[in-house]
């Protein structure tokens, strides 16, 4: 597995019951205050379950799953462990309005993926997260598009760099080249760290209202859906969270 793998999830797809986690899964799931929180927690171990479970070939029943483990190392990325034993792997995971993505990729370069909304962004958005140029871009194009995918590219860098959002996103600057691409097609993207001493390579793809991007630390291939149509293709945004209230 060298090339960028990913599989998604939607809210409904995940286990009713607590027979695919493991003990410790159970007990932090079971101390989060927040339902929205727990919701988001509990799909994305979800799918990133599957999607380990997919691409190695081991079953996906919900009882198989309990032990394919998702933990945070101390700098909150995740790290995956398979009946015990730390894997290699690299796994980034994100979500967003009821759907989840889980990306993986054969170590030790590192990746980092991220699913939008596109959606509306304030002025005081873009002004207080986005670069000159990235602005210029942005006022000048699509803008919904435009904000949202520099936005995910941006986060994705972040995650590649295991730093979040504790780092200030102008000092991540993302090129995009061609917004014109057809929808549920892979188009490239590269972003420029510290005023570009260290460049990232990713890939941006759009399923109707959903934006997704991945990026690496070095030249990858355009990502591969473990599922053929991916779940994203069709997903609705949502916020099923809100149902339990």
């Amino acid at each position: 597995m060298s090339s960028i793998l990913w599989h998604s999830c939607g809210i409904d797809d995940v286990g009713v019951d607590s027979s695919w986690m493991d003990e410790a899964e159970v007990q932090r799931f079971g101390r989060m205050r927040f339902e929205k929180r727990r919701s988001e927690a509990r799909l994305g171990r979800w799918t990133a379950k599957q999607a380990v479970s997919i691409a190695r070939g081991r079953p996906t029943e919900p009882h198989a799953l309990a032990t394919v483990v998702v933990r945070n190392a101390p700098d909150g990325a995740p790290e995956l462990f398979v009946d015990g034993v730390h894997q290699p792997t690299v796994i980034a995971m994100t979500d967003r309005a009821d759907w989840a993505v889980t990306a993986l990729r054969d170590g030790p370069e590192r990746i980092g993926c991220d699913l939008e909304l596109v959606e509306p962004r304030s002025a005081a958005f873009v002004a207080d997260y986005m670069t000159d140029k990235e602005r210029s871009q942005i006022e000048s194009g699509s803008r919904e598009l435009l904000a949202n995918l520099m936005w995910s590219a941006k986060e994705s860098s972040l995650k590649v760099l295991r730093t979040g959002l504790r780092r200030d996103t102008r000092t991540v600057e993302v090129h995009i080249e061609d917004t014109t691409v057809a929808e549920a097609t892979w188009s490239p993207f590269s972003v420029s760290v510290d005023g570009g001493r260290t460049r990232h390579h990713g890939w941006w793809i759009r399923f109707g209202v959903f934006v997704l991007t991945v990026a690496a630390e070095v030249p990858v291939d355009p990502p591969v859906a473990l599922v053929q149509p991916p779940p994203l293709a069709t997903a609705i945004p949502g916020h099923g969270w809100m149902e339990s209230l």
